[in-house]
């Protein structure tokens, strides 16, 4: 041994004796940590962006809340047909209808809400009417959704005179009220029907789809996957559609579920105002109550339960939409 490694033996010593000092003393206060395995590293794996968000949805009770509102709604009118006690175009309580007496027939036994002026079973009506308000919003914010999508993918893939083409038409919509729009799109069918409520809700929420799905795509265009394609030389259409689209659809797939309540009461207002199907054997919750204006003083529950229905419904998907947002934005995370 040469002289220059003489003087590192005792300073060597003295750190093995302080690491087992505190090895001893981590032993003696209950933990089995030694300080070779407190420097180590986790090398678990990491979490995806979809499975952070469950984790603190499955512990958000507003999220909760709206989930379990939701999906009775969507069971309830999936089963409608099955679970309600009458036909809703049937009249069994029209021999209980009296206009100077008895207009409207209460609860009795078997009809557990009584029924409207024309003897019909008001509980089967509002169960039956839950499938056709869900068909309205669904189709509506699909409809929508696939309007706002091609536009939204035109201004922001290609932007230019494109982009400001398309957005000057979404500013134009954007500017009038999204009932009178909705209202004055109804307007323009010459036989009130479903499909007219359908399409004109449909337009209304277009330029909501159209400005969001915009944004995510000229935030997209400038990210290092695409940068790197267009240096490989990879087409246009395949970079759009590969790349830009597929990694856009998050937030407007989120947006999707809070339009769906603004659609279902664009509906029930369209439906309230006459524009809607004027089949009343087919039952809609804001036909419904439209229907019971005339008897709204002295019959209240004829607009109540309907009413009650559309602002629970939604804000079941209010709650359950915001509480998407907030945990896939990692700005609005808690």
């Amino acid at each position: 041994m040469n002289d220059s490694q003489k003087p590192d033996q005792p300073h060597r010593g003295l750190g093995a004796r302080r690491k087992q000092r505190i090895d001893d003393l981590a032993a003696t206060s209950g933990t089995t940590t030694t300080v070779a395995e407190a420097g180590a590293i986790d090398e678990s794996g990491g979490v995806g962006l979809v499975a952070s968000a469950w984790r603190r949805l499955r512990r958000n009770p507003i999220f909760l809340i709206g989930l379990v509102i939701t999906c009775a709604f969507i069971l309830l009118a999936l089963l409608s047909p099955w679970i309600a006690p009458h036909d809703p175009a049937d009249n069994p309580l029209i021999d209980k209808v009296s206009r100077q007496s008895n207009p409207v027939p209460g609860p009795e036994p078997g009809f557990p809400l009584g029924g409207d002026d024309s003897g019909r079973d008001l509980l089967s009506r509002l169960l039956v009417g839950s499938q056709q308000t869900l068909l309205v919003g669904v189709c509506a914010t699909i409809f929508g959704l696939a309007g706002g999508l091609a536009l939204g993918t035109l201004a922001g893939a290609f932007g230019g005179w494109v982009d400001s083409v398309v957005m000057r038409i979404v500013d134009v919509m954007l500017s009038i009220p999204s009932l009178l729009l909705a209202v004055s799109i109804s307007a323009l069918a010459a036989r009130p029907s479903q499909w007219t409520v359908i399409i004109a809700v449909a337009v209304v929420q277009v330029p909501i789809f159209a400005r969001l799905l915009r944004g995510s795509m000229l935030a997209q265009r400038g990210k290092d996957h695409v940068l790197a394609a267009r240096a490989l030389g990879v087409k246009r259409s395949a970079i759009i559609l590969r790349h830009m689209l597929p990694n856009s659809l998050g937030p407007v797939i989120v947006q999707a579920t809070l339009v769906l309540a603004t659609a279902i009461i664009d509906a029930a207002a369209l439906s309230f105002l006459g524009l809607g199907n004027p089949d009343d054997s087919k039952p809609e919750w804001g036909q419904m109550l439209g229907q019971a204006q005339m008897y709204i003083y002295d019959h209240p529950h004829l607009a109540f339960y309907p009413a009650a229905c559309i602002i629970v419904v939604a804000l079941g998907f209010t709650l359950m939409g915001e509480s998407l947002r907030e945990a896939l934005d990692p700005k609005s995370r808690r």
